[in-house]
């Protein structure tokens, strides 16, 4: 089964989105061959370089004071699937072309799912900077993708434009909200789903034999 995840690297519920899918895959259907495709989505597109201090953007954007009782839903519900995330532990949103980049050169390969779980993960559970050149070189390194070619996608400009593309792409389809999955040729679900949810579609698109 052919498998469509659009996601924002910074959107936490698509790191839940990520550990629920893996959780469900490996539990529910051990059997079922599958092939995860990701596509880039840019929720803060202007960031600079230098990140937006997130006490900030969540005051200025959302008129939220009090980031922890913000935070608290989306750590509760990825507690109750086994995944410890404790959100400030990243005080930062940084930019996500160069990181997006490097995910798509792997678009294809058996290690692109993991590459981008790796690179969610490092920026919210050990607080990396993942719009640096250097820690996705490390992280691509980690899952067997060549360092020096991984750091040279992260800062082509071309690489970054070719993100911007695609997820404008994503837009005019219809993804609306993160993380956006379609299994087969188009079960889609979105949104911060339940372990429920993602086994029910998935159980939908192989029904409608649309794998």
């Amino acid at each position: 089964m052919r498998i469509d995840l659009y996601t924002e690297i910074t959107c936490p519920w698509c790191l839940v989105g990520h550990h629920r899918l893996d959780k469900v895959l490996a539990e529910r259907f051990p059997e079922l061959a599958v092939a995860i495709r990701h596509h880039p989505v840019l929720l803060l597109p202007e960031a600079p370089a230098a990140g937006l201090y997130i006490p900030d953007l969540l005051r200025s954007r959302y008129g939220i004071t009090e980031p922890r009782a913000a935070f608290s839903r989306v750590e509760g519900e990825a507690r109750a699937s086994g995944l410890d995330l404790d959100l400030g532990r990243q005080r930062w949103a940084y930019p996500t072309q160069a990181a997006h980049a490097v995910i798509l050169a792997a678009a294809g390969r058996e290690t692109q799912h993991r590459l981008a779980v790796a690179i969610t993960q490092a920026y919210f559970l050990a607080a990396r900077n993942i719009a640096d050149a250097e820690v996705l070189a490390d992280i691509a390194a980690e899952q067997g993708i060549d360092r020096e070619q991984a750091r040279a996608i992260a800062r082509d400009p071309e690489q970054h434009r070719r993100v911007e593309a695609d997820a404008a792409r994503a837009v005019e389809a219809g993804v609306r909200s993160v993380p956006h999955f379609v299994f087969g040729a188009g079960i889609a679900i979105q949104g911060g789903r339940s372990e429920d949810e993602i086994a029910a579609a998935i159980r939908a698109a192989m029904g409608a034999g649309a794998c």
